[in-house]
């Protein structure tokens, strides 16, 4: 795909698949620009992000909460309960 300096994006998918996605987003109310924008904004800020072993990612207020996230992050003794 040819990158160029406008803010255009033209990609060639399959025509069926086109037209689930816009009569999907139209009964969300949503547009495709809309729909792209946002994520494309979600998926640049997750690359933002700290992503180090043990750190607990808490999610932004509109997210629903990760129980994975918080399960997989080692427990850390503190010096006032020193058992886990």
């Amino acid at each position: 795909m040819a990158r160029g300096p406008s803010g255009r994006f033209v990609i060639e998918v399959d025509p069926i698949l086109k037209r689930d996605l816009h009569a999907a987003l139209a009964a969300d109310g949503l547009t495709l620009k809309d729909w792209f924008l946002q994520h494309a904004s979600e998926y640049l800020a997750e690359r933002r992000q700290l992503t180090l072993p043990g750190i607990i990612r808490y999610p932004a207020a509109d997210e629903e909460p990760s129980l994975r996230v918080a399960e997989s992050a080692p427990r850390i003794p503190s010096p006032r309960n020193p058992q886990p």
